[in-house]
């Protein structure tokens, strides 16, 4: 098929998080203002100068089936939860081949994990010295590569036009879901389940985000701990889960009768060249990307009513956020209602892209932006540059067309923006 420039929409949503173990428990608690941190009860925690995250409200084997989570890590088990819950939510009864409205050929899975079967490699490497070469599980290796969640996506929902796992740090989920909408654009595919997920709640990298300053040590106050824009905000919880939508080419969508949640405009994708973990100060790459997508995308400033932002709790990232959405969109910003939802469910890393997603998508489905909780006294930076949604959710315009913005930042330097627009 020659390439095209098809509109994409959202079909169908999924999630677990630690609000809830679907998208609509999800929905609820974030629009409830709910924390999901609590203490880290594992006795490793002991030692930890961080002794708090954010877990999934609920396991995934009580979703899949034992067997079939043995052989998975952690990170796919929960990709397979929130795909599995947004392929049904867009109407599909089946797989690809044994659903008649859906082609293998022409679907699609992106799924992109930050880090990947941490949790596999680490455990499986204490297997290894404490019982031996031949204790460990002959499972490893396809549990531990980062491309598992998405390549067992893909054999869940039938997917032959492609399985791919973009890698770049808390933007993988953003990425994802940037590369899908393309996939459909220029005529690659007709579906693609996309999204991000994340499982690295374990003492390594919770010893070495901390050893870095870059997470909270607020442990005697857990559900306040992640509060960005505060003026005492000291770092990022971590969280765990996954977020997933079906992306559709409208046509194909409408060919079927399909629900629309929201259409995906499209995405702006930066680097910053700056440094290998900080932001660049003045926000100048996000700036880049903000402005790729405003320039490649038929978008108009005066549409966008509503940002979920990155903003994941450290005091350099979330201003310079801030300051690149001054930048490029001037007084249009003032009407953006900012919606911090990390306040809530922790950083997933590189499930956060997706998790925001499904979180703006809703927002927009139900004209209405999430809180930002824990903010006791507001960085003045933060309310020069933006209406930070603070103490309870809040009414977005219930006339007209309007869109909204995902924003996603990792390590590296990485820059996504997602754009979204009711239909």
């Amino acid at each position: 098929m020659s390439p095209t420039n098809r509109t994409v929409v959202v079909t169908g949503i999924g999630a677990t998080t630690p609000l809830g173990g679907d998208a609509a428990s999800t929905w609820e608690g974030l629009i409830a203002g709910k924390s999901g941190v609590k203490p880290l009860e594992q006795d490793w925690a002991a030692d930890q100068a961080v002794k708090i995250a954010a877990p999934v409200a609920v396991e995934p084997t009580e979703v899949i089936p034992r067997p079939q989570a043995r052989r998975l890590d952690r990170s796919a088990q929960f990709a397979l939860v929130a795909a599995k819950e947004a392929w049904a939510d867009a109407g599909f009864e089946a797989k690809a081949g044994e659903d008649p409205n859906i082609d293998p050929d022409r679907l699609g899975a992106v799924i992109a994990s930050g880090i990947g079967g941490v949790t596999t490699l680490l455990d499986q490497y204490d297997v290894l010295k404490e019982k031996g070469v031949r204790r460990v599980s002959p499972h490893t290796v396809p549990m531990l590569m980062p491309n598992s969640p998405s390549a067992n996506v893909g054999l869940a929902v039938g997917a032959r036009a492609g399985v791919h796992t973009p890698v770049s740090a808390c933007a993988s989920g953003a990425e994802a879901i940037g590369y899908a909408i393309e996939m459909i654009r220029t005529g690659r595919a007709d579906v693609v389940v996309a999204g991000g997920t994340e499982a690295a709640i374990h003492p390594l990298p919770i010893a070495a985000f901390g050893n870095m300053m870059a997470m909270s040590k607020n442990n005697d106050d857990p559900q306040g701990a992640s509060r960005p824009y505060d003026t005492a905000r000291d770092g990022f919880v971590l969280g765990e889960g996954a977020g997933v939508v079906v992306l559709e080419s409208a046509e194909h969508a409408a060919k079927r009768g399909a629900r629309v949640y929201a259409e995906a405009v499209g995405q702006g994708i930066s680097a910053d060249a700056h440094d290998i973990v900080q932001p660049e100060p003045e926000g100048r790459g996000i700036s880049h990307a903000l402005q790729n997508l405003m320039d490649r995308n038929d978008l108009d400033p005066a549409e966008i009513v509503h940002v979920n932002a990155h903003a994941t709790s450290t005091p350099a990232g979330d201003i310079a956020e801030l300051k690149a959405l001054r930048k490029v969109f001037g007084d249009d910003a003032d009407h953006f209602a900012v919606s911090a939802t990390k306040s809530m469910t922790g950083h997933l890393l590189g499930g956060a892209g997706g998790v925001e997603t499904v979180a703006t998508v809703l927002a927009l489905y139900h004209r209405v932006a999430p809180p930002t909780i824990n903010v006791e006294n507001l960085d003045p930076e933060a309310e020069a540059n933006a209406d930070v949604v603070r103490g309870e959710a809040r009414k977005l315009p219930v006339e007209g067309r309007i869109a909204a913005l995902n924003d996603s930042f990792g390590f590296g330097g990485h820059n996504v923006v997602l754009a979204f627009r009711t239909v």
